[in-house]
């Protein structure tokens, strides 16, 4: 299986002959975001047999980055995510499921699960609770966990289960992290209770807000190294693959 880390919290899984896409997000600007590092994810990023949207803030569930998927996609998003964002129902050309936590659904040789997470899931600035915050296992020749942005919770070994590779955030987008994400702390004891073979940070040193360049400067930089040394300490048995933007990991899993 292959992982490619295209920047924030996306990231191509080849697996059993199935292209996976996580979070699809290629803006160069979102809101008051802009792409620091690393290029726009290229052409060849927007091919895939399945997309996975963790929940709707508009850096994970965004819109014009759906659109570009190729004709024919399918796309699992978070129960009544086509309510609360009716741009959703435009895409007719992708093959859109909801799923809510304990849902599988099978794409080709893969099994995927829906998993909760621990973070406000709602359409941001405002709106109803309406639909769940998910992590994903995708179940094929390995087993791989998406963790979407979360925070820790007593269940996450219970719904996550044993997996070969985890993929988790370790950081953000602007100067400090609100309620229900991880930090490269807390990200190395979410590897310590999973307890994965390899684990390749996401969720960092991407976007960052137009003119706070000089505020906490180290929370864009420094989250991805952070978290391999607190990893190495907390899981040592965890190969941790911190990958540059656009990079890929090949990775032989035995089962």
């Amino acid at each position: 299986m292959e992982i490619t880390w295209w920047g924030h919290a996306t990231c191509t899984l080849e697996d059993s002959n199935v292209r996976v896409l996580t979070d699809p997000l290629f803006a160069r600007r979102l809101a008051h975001l802009r792409r620091r590092r690393g290029a726009v994810p290229p052409a060849e990023a927007h091919r895939a047999d399945l997309a996975l949207v963790s929940h709707l803030h508009a850096d994970h569930l965004h819109l014009p980055s759906l659109a570009a998927l190729t004709a024919g996609t399918r796309l699992l998003v978070p129960r009544d995510a086509p309510r609360a964002v009716p741009g959703l129902r435009r895409l007719r050309h992708l093959r859109l499921t909801e799923v809510a936590p304990g849902d599988r659904v099978r794409v080709g040789e893969l099994l995927v699960r829906a998993v909760p997470a621990r973070h406000d899931g709602r359409r941001l600035p405002v709106g109803p609770h309406r639909s769940p915050a998910l992590g994903y296992v995708v179940e094929g020749e390995a087993r791989t966990y998406f963790a979407g942005d979360t925070g820790l919770f007593d269940a996450m070994v219970e719904w996550v289960g044993p997996v070969d590779v985890a993929l988790l955030p370790v950081g953000g987008w602007g100067p400090y992290l609100g309620e229900g994400h991880l930090d490269p702390g807390r990200a190395a004891q979410a590897l310590a209770r999973l307890r994965p073979r390899v684990a390749v940070p996401v969720h960092y040193g991407t976007y960052w807000p137009i003119g706070m360049d000089a505020v906490r400067p180290h929370e864009f930089h420094a989250p991805g190294d952070e978290f391999v040394r607190l990893a190495a300490e907390a899981a040592p048995q965890v190969a941790v693959h911190k990958l540059g933007h656009g990079e890929s990991v090949r990775l032989e899993v035995a089962r």
